[in-house]
């Protein structure tokens, strides 16, 4: 059943919009805010790490991604500028900016991601929470999504 986009609701910590549980590995995602709710100007996930990693290198031609850090440790690159976010730090990764990002602290992380506008992300994490994994880097997968993968996951130490 799709959520009525008319109504407001709460959406508790951890928990997803429509109540599935969608796993990528090493991360869970929540979906806060659904495409649909907002005419597809935003979409919001909170991904809630188990262990260390992320996504490889990639560009969003045409969304803007925004970082929020709930708890744990994080490495956000954008363009060629690193930064650590720990909780309540955030930052915005521009349209068209290639960036990668990984979960780098000890124990579990929380972060919260938003896109806007939302374009088919929403698509994207449906598609790839069914493989249970991060996502490959077949550049089809993430082309048929809107972007392009441009380099490999974060190196971590």
């Amino acid at each position: 059943m799709e959520p009525d986009a008319q109504e407001s609701h709460v959406v508790g910590s951890s928990i997803d919009r429509e109540e599935i549980v969608r796993s990528m590995g090493i991360t869970r995602l929540a979906f806060k805010v659904l495409t649909s709710e907002t005419a597809g100007g935003l979409f919001l996930i909170e991904q809630t790490f188990l262990g260390r990693g992320g996504p490889p290198r990639h560009v969003h031609p045409h969304q803007d991604e925004w970082f929020y850090a709930l708890e744990g440790e994080f490495v956000v690159v954008i363009g060629g500028n690193e930064h650590r976010l720990g909780p309540g730090d955030s930052v915005l990764a521009p349209r068209a900016i290639p960036h990668v990002w990984a979960f780098v602290g000890a124990g579990s992380g929380r972060l919260l991601v938003g896109f806007t506008p939302a374009g088919h992300m929403e698509a994207f994490f449906r598609e790839v929470t069914k493989t249970e994994a991060m996502p490959t880097q077949d550049p089809a997968l993430w082309e048929a999504h809107g972007m392009e993968v441009v380099g490999p996951p974060y190196a971590l130490a």
